[in-house]
């Protein structure tokens, strides 16, 4: 497991020293040399490097010892439950820690003034296929549409392998937090069975997560095009119109049925007329004069720009 984590083979490793009280055990020997194809080095004393280790990293946390680097990972991905209840990696397996990681998300209805942070740890998309390590609500989110608030969430994980989480509305500066301790009550045996099931349901995780992504385009394609559609009632020709409205209804029923399929081709046909759509809300505009020409003002210059302006994609939670 180790190996294929790196992206290495048997053969890319030098020499094999072991250590530890198992090192002792002729059938671990043999096992070991049959992975790797040659003798195990035994030339370190299982108790000393026992006690040695456990005395380096006593010095390494208390300030004592600065030369030595120790290098801890995580066992598994940590992540939060999104839309669709899906798992979204905020830290992924064998990563080393200390380490930190934050990410911006937002709200996936109208109006919505709280968020569920559900923390979660496992190798599997699905969230429900993975362990659930910790739960808390950000409150006091104002009422926006969906996609307008900014929640920014934190993950830390210190020394000790201590996982802090953090969620504040960039909006309010409202933030809520919780400490998950090191381990989280997951044994050896349960991180081994967990990566052992992602591999056995790879294929099919792989297809459910791609359905669930393609439900929520289909889903934010019909919310943005209504908006659209809402906003530009008077720009919008007649025709085209009731063109656009019944590809949403062709789309809403997709989704309704959960048809993957029918979902992509009336998201095809709805994006064609989404174009069309928006080439006659720019027509109309540049059709109405500004009020500085209006008055004989000059037109801005053209190419002029806000130098400030960030686009950004956030995920919905």
């Amino acid at each position: 497991q180790a190996l294929g984590d790196a992206g290495l083979t048997a053969s890319d490793i030098d020499e094999v020293i072991v250590v530890g009280g198992m090192s002792r055990m002729p059938a671990v020997l043999e096992k070991v040399k049959g992975v790797f194809g040659k003798e195990p080095n035994r030339n370190v004393n299982p108790d000393e490097a026992v006690a040695l280790g456990a005395a380096i990293q006593a010095g390494v946390l208390s300030g004592e010892v600065g030369d030595i680097v120790l290098l801890d990972v995580t066992p598994l991905t940590l992540g939060l439950e999104t839309l669709g209840s899906v798992l979204t990696e905020l830290i992924p397996r064998n990563t080393t820690i200390p380490t930190r990681k934050n990410e911006t998300f937002t709200t996936a209805a109208d109006g919505q003034t709280s968020v569920d942070i559900h923390v979660l740890q496992g190798e599997r998309p699905m969230a429900a296929d993975n362990k659930s390590i910790g739960r808390f609500m950000l409150d006091g989110v104002l009422p926006a549409p969906r996609g307008i608030p900014q929640i920014e969430v934190m993950f830390d994980i210190d020394a000790n392998g201590i996982l802090s989480v953090s969620a504040q509305d960039k909006g309010t500066g409202k933030e809520q937090k919780i400490v998950i301790q090191s381990g989280s009550g997951i044994s050896k045996e349960d991180i081994e069975r967990m990566v052992n099931e992602a591999k056995t349901h790879e294929a099919e995780d792989q297809q459910r997560r791609a359905e669930i992504e393609t439900r929520n385009q289909a889903d934010s394609l019909v919310y943005n095009t209504e908006k659209l559609l809402t906003d530009n009632a008077e720009k919008v020709p007649e025709d085209l119109k009731t063109e656009v409205e019944a590809k949403i209804a062709t789309l809403k029923a997709a989704i309704q049925a959960n048809n993957v399929a029918e979902m992509q081709t009336a998201m095809t046909d709805l994006n064609e007329s989404m174009q069309r759509l928006g080439e006659a809300v720019y027509a109309q505009a540049s059709e109405t004069p500004t009020e500085e020409s209006a008055e004989g003002g000059e037109p801005p210059e053209e190419g002029s720009s806000d130098d400030d302006t960030v686009e950004g994609e956030f995920r919905e939670v």
